[in-house]
């Protein structure tokens, strides 16, 4: 990691851009960019969003971001590979102790609820019978010619 922020630093002061005006045209807080650059990942609370910040500052100071994102994923592969089984099991008990949950893991409620299904599925059965009865009704009627008196004869 710290090689990919002497990278970012390196570019952001051959360009002559401060941390301020890097800050102020990506939207960060000077001090991410400063433990960017300083190669700490620990400031950040998710790694997907420091993924992402990479990837945006490299495109920011014209480096080839694929690459710095590519050295990103190595370099946290690495960092997980050695966690050790006891430190994840540490992990996972803290975070259902503190209700956090992963928008990765965690059940997705679906956007459009069951019961709105069978509402509207009730409503379109209905409108069809409404038609297919109004049709057939009409249908009928056009068999019958006026003046056409029809008996009960059996």
């Amino acid at each position: 990691m710290k090689e990919i922020g002497q990278q970012l630093k390196s570019a952001r002061e051959n360009m002559g851009v401060s941390i301020e005006e890097v800050a102020e045209d990506l939207k960060v807080k000077p001090t991410q960019v400063e433990n960017i650059e300083a190669g700490n990942s620990n400031a950040f609370d998710d790694v997907f969003n420091l993924k992402y910040f990479i990837r945006d500052y490299a495109k920011y100071l014209g480096l080839n971001k694929e690459d710095l994102v590519d050295e990103f994923n190595e370099f946290l592969f690495d960092y997980t590979s050695r966690l050790s089984l006891d430190d994840i099991k540490a992990a996972t008990k803290n975070k259902k102790e503190h209700g956090i949950k992963s928008p990765y893991t965690a059940k997705k409620r679906s956007k459009f609820p069951w019961i709105a299904v069978v509402v509207y599925g009730f409503i379109i059965i209905l409108i069809s019978a409404i038609v297919y009865f109004v049709l057939n009704i009409n249908i009928n009627d056009d068999n019958f010619e006026e003046g056409t008196v029809v008996s009960d004869s059996k």
